[in-house]
């Protein structure tokens, strides 16, 4: 095992079904005890990453390692590394929790009793004790995805992939994911995360990749990213098609964007105060009634319409 910055390394990463490019180069580092989140739209590679990375799917060309083992050449040595928690919880609905933790600390080859100490561990850490000795039919949907990362952690990998751990729970439960996910964080654990959700990106990452169409096309920090948009924007609603009229002749120099259905302009600006107030004036000044103003600044959602042209989705359905 290597002491290097970066634990994950990923250069010019190539993954083909037959005539169909999957991953067009994608090249990758996550330092140790940081998070880098993946981002992309529908098909574009994230979670056939997360599979190669894995050691779940073989693949054409490039350079993976984890832990400086070849995912390859060293798969075995890779998956006493790491921990993964997939989109579908990978639990035996018919175990209790307790029983599920126990049979994968076997598995992991750790003996019966450190199994079941390792066990009532993460029972507590992840708030399932009242509910261990239940089956895992009767859990909840944030129960089941808080006991499938337990299980990913049976072992304390220094590694985890995250292949959109929250998807399909409520905004309570998703909480309750992000704490223990900042807590692993703050243990020094090395995360890669794949996310349809761009706030739980901007949360909790250290660093962000955008892939499309199989290819790196932006990355960096969130703020990095965000600025890449530009600056913040004031949104002013109109209350009728002829104010709207009117104000978009008025401000057509300023205006970055129009949505007529809902009366709205944008104009950019700088400094908030002064921008807002000269325009705010220029209207009043021409007897032009506002119904409402907003200050909108730049989000990982407006970087990712802007990257990518399309709309996100809330599940990735990417090719196997």
């Amino acid at each position: 095992m290597v002491s290097s910055k970066s634990v994950i390394h990923v250069k010019n990463l190539k993954k083909s079904y037959g005539a169909t490019k999957v991953l067009e180069g994608i090249n990758i580092d996550v330092e140790r005890g940081t998070m880098l989140a993946l981002l992309g739209p529908n098909g574009a590679g994230k979670t056939t990453t997360v599979r190669i990375l894995s050691t779940l799917l073989n693949y054409d060309d490039g350079v993976v390692e984890v832990e400086g083992f070849d995912v390859r050449e060293d798969a075995d040595k890779v998956k006493s590394v790491i921990g993964l928690t997939g989109q579908s919880a990978a639990i035996d609905e018919l175990l209790t929790g307790r029983e599920n933790l126990i049979m994968m600390g076997c598995l992991y080859r750790l003996a019966k009793k450190s199994a079941t100490e390792r066990a009532e561990e993460l029972l507590s850490e992840f708030d399932l004790l009242e509910a261990a000795d239940r089956p895992v039919k009767t859990y909840s949907g944030g129960m089941r995805r808080r006991l499938d990362l337990a299980v990913s952690l049976i072992a304390t990998p220094p590694v985890i992939f995250l292949d959109e751990p929250t998807t399909g729970l409520d905004p309570r439960s998703r909480l309750v994911m992000w704490d223990i996910i900042k807590n692993l964080m703050n243990k020094g654990t090395t995360i890669l995360l794949t996310t349809q959700y761009l706030e739980e990106a901007d949360q909790l990452a250290d660093s962000i990749v955008v892939i499309d169409n199989g290819k790196v096309i932006a990355q960096g920090t969130a703020k990095e990213l965000k600025s890449k948009i530009g600056n913040d924007r004031l949104e002013i609603t109109l209350p009728n098609n002829k104010s709207f009229k009117y104000a978009s002749e008025l401000l057509v120099k300023e205006t970055t964007s129009v949505d007529e259905d809902e009366l709205i302009i944008a104009v950019p600006i700088n400094d908030s105060n002064k921008d807002v107030r000269r325009t705010l004036d220029l209207l009043a000044k021409n007897r032009i009634n506002v119904s409402s103003i907003a200050i909108h600044k730049p989000t990982l959602d407006d970087v990712f319409l802007s990257l990518t042209g399309k709309q996100k989705q809330p599940k990735d359905e990417e090719k196997k």
